[in-house]
């Protein structure tokens, strides 16, 4: 899996031509929000979650995957590297119609240049049925 995930980023990394250096093997850091509460919802509701990330580190952060916990969980992220100090937003998009009346507590795993490489953030909800 770490093999298949350095291909995916050195691959992702040499299609760059926009003129950022990005050189694999740097290690940088993010600011993110790690909980995104969404309150009480109705079954059959899309909770839409926003988690803002910042580049806080000194090399560009790349994000070469972002996947939810369960096929319930739908992310968008930014393809491109974000350079120091800029800001992007991370969207995880949960089907409640595909869960269970409850709480409703599901993680989303961001696959970055980061130590560690892989952040966990989490999406909650309480899901009723009225």
């Amino acid at each position: 899996m770490k093999l298949i995930i350095g291909f995916l980023i050195i691959g992702f990394l040499a299609s760059c031509s926009d003129g950022k250096k990005v050189v694999v093997g740097n290690k940088t850091t993010m600011e993110i929000n790690m909980v995104y509460d969404a309150g009480n919802v109705v079954k059959g509701e899309i909770v839409n979650a926003k988690f803002k990330i910042k580049n806080t580190g000194d090399y560009p952060l790349v994000i070469a995957e972002v996947k939810g916990s369960c096929s319930c969980t739908v992310a968008e992220y930014p393809e491109e590297p974000l350079a120091t100090g800029e800001k992007a937003t991370i969207l995880a998009h949960v089907n409640t119609d595909k869960t269970g009346a409850g709480i409703l507590n599901k993680s989303v795993s961001i696959v970055s240049n980061t130590e560690p490489s892989i952040t966990r953030v989490v999406i909650k909800a309480n899901v009723t049925t009225k």
